[in-house]
């Protein structure tokens, strides 16, 4: 049957349309027209019945309502697809989100914070060097 060829084409060019760009603008731009043209037959398959069972019959489906009923599967079909990478990106988004503010937010433990900070050998070869006697430094003898 034609509407099975159709059905299964769409529903396979549009999985691999969502997966592979989920939520870029040009994706969001095609997801608004397909609402619009969406609207659009919905509102004549309502006012003009007869054009859908004569739709229905040129792509090998008995009844107009049986038309619709496929075409509302797959459409719920890419509704759930859809929500469920929405969802997807809004829990990576929260997870970092929420590593940034621990980040940010974290306080060393109470031991860590009273010890005295660990001196780095430059750091205590300068020392030294501040604290010898001043004979030494000019270069005289302390015999």
């Amino acid at each position: 049957m034609v509407i099975q060829i159709i059905l299964i084409a769409t529903a396979v060019v549009l999985f691999v349309f969502f997966i592979r760009s989920s939520h870029s603008v040009r994706t969001q731009a095609f997801k608004r027209i397909g609402f619009v043209i969406f609207l659009f037959l919905s509102l004549d398959a309502v006012l003009r019945p007869n054009d859908t069972t004569w739709l229905a019959h040129k792509v090998g489906v008995g009844r107009g309502a049986d038309l619709l009923l496929y075409m509302l599967v797959a459409a719920f079909a890419f509704f759930a697809v859809n929500t469920f990478l929405r969802f997807r990106s809004l829990e990576r988004r929260f997870t970092d989100l929420a590593r940034a503010i621990a980040l940010r937010e974290a306080q060393l433990p109470p031991e860590v914070v009273t010890a005295p900070a660990p001196q780095v050998p430059a750091q205590a070869a300068a020392r030294d060097q501040a604290s010898e006697p001043e004979s030494t430094l000019s270069g005289g003898s302390a015999r």
